[in-house]
């Protein structure tokens, strides 16, 4: 019971994460500002996942049921800011504190499930959780897409509203007091030293989030470029969004497939390099509907392996501080998001192909990034 409860909140977090993408016209259309400003929103709340580090280590200290409540109250805050005042400030500060809810459920939820299932099953009950994020476009964004198109561009937040209170209430419910965690503010000021004077930690840090930079170039106006090529209506884009979901699926069990054959740092360098293919072949496949939907669903294919991949490497570059620096790559990997999301709008002016060639040069660092990460080990 615990396990679908996880999933399905974090097919609720993510829905509220990801539909800024296939909709981001739409909720800059509604609002009356333009994509490049609306995406200024997307950056900042990816700057929220930078202060994980820091906030993560203070919300454990309270234990891990703490932390996911907490989690889930501002995340159901946050989407009642919209609710209430349907305004562009609104939206921006919606997302920023719904992000940073976000990365604070996660760990807090895994950590729970470290600690109370047996080392032989973990994998598998915390992968299952993982699928929140494919699901989010599968379902999640699918069923927005219809609520936007029937009812308007703020429909979806009430519903997102009340999810979050509903799964506030059955959390508090469901998972046991654990009570209260003391953490030496000392050891986790160590870790950090000790993380930023590693040079493979760094190195290991910036594969991701260049592979990040890659995908957001790309994830940010995909939406866009589908309304502005094909003409796609709402719905239409909330389907698109059910094939970048089923890719991502994909993905995932293709490294179940071949990560452990390929090693750890070959499987990052094979997804890096055919990411890269496939965002070339985005604008040579992208001249009809079906042409660029099989586009999309080759690059995130190849960025999820990537990822998914990059994910377990990083546990084994440092073992002597694993969790700091594990919750350094979530802030590395939104740190990339920021970077990207003003850089998607601002390529895109000149047209999809530059975008495309934008993210083959961020996977090309990426790859530089590991190839220094392996020689300094």
């Amino acid at each position: 019971m615990q396990l679908i409860l996880f999933a399905a909140i974090r097919t609720i977090f993510n829905t509220a994460y990801r539909m800024a993408y296939p909709f981001l016209g739409v909720f800059a259309r509604a609002l009356g500002v333009d994509i490049e400003t609306i995406s200024l929103a997307l950056t900042a709340r990816s700057i929220g996942g930078g202060l994980i580090p820091f906030i993560t280590p203070l919300t454990n200290r309270r234990g891990h049921k703490f932390g996911m409540l907490f989690g889930l109250g501002l995340f159901t805050i946050s989407m009642g800011v919209v609710v209430f005042f349907p305004t562009f400030p609104a939206l921006a500060i919606s997302m920023f504190f719904a992000t940073l809810a976000k990365y604070i459920f996660d760990p807090a939820m895994q950590a729970h499930l470290g600690e109370t299932t047996p080392y032989e099953q973990r994998g598998r009950i915390i992968a299952t959780t993982e699928l929140g994020w494919s699901l989010a476009f599968i379902l999640g964004i699918p069923v927005t897409g219809f609520l936007i198109s029937y009812f308007g561009w703020m429909s979806p937040f009430p519903l997102l509203m009340g999810l979050g209170a509903l799964t506030f209430i059955l959390i508090f419910f469901q998972i046991p007091n654990d009570g209260t965690r003391v953490l030496a503010p000392a050891s986790v000021w160590t870790n950090f030293r000790q993380i930023f004077s590693y040079a493979p930690a760094i190195a290991g840090l910036s594969v991701g989030l260049w592979a990040t930079v890659a995908n957001e170039i790309v994830s940010l106006v995909f939406g866009v470029w589908l309304e502005d090529s094909f003409g796609l209506q709402i719905a239409a884009l909330g389907a698109s969004a059910a094939v970048i979901g089923f890719s991502e699926l994909g993905g995932e069990g293709l490294v179940a497939l071949f990560y452990d054959k390929l090693g750890k740092e070959h499987a990052v360098g094979f997804g890096l390099v055919a990411n890269s293919i496939a965002a070339l072949l985005l604008p040579i496949l992208g001249q009809s509907t079906i042409g660029a939907l099989l586009g999309l669903f080759l690059f995130y294919i190849t960025f999820e392996f990537t990822l998914v991949s990059v994910v377990p490497m990083m546990t084994e570059v440092m073992p002597t501080a694993r969790a700091t620096l594990m919750s350094f790559n979530v802030a590395a990997l939104s740190l990339g998001r920021a970077i990207g999301a003003p850089l998607g709008t601002f390529l895109y002016r000149f047209g999809f192909p530059l975008v495309a060639a934008g993210a083959v040069v961020f996977n090309l660092i990426a790859l530089f990034a590991l190839f220094k990460m392996e020689r300094g080990k």
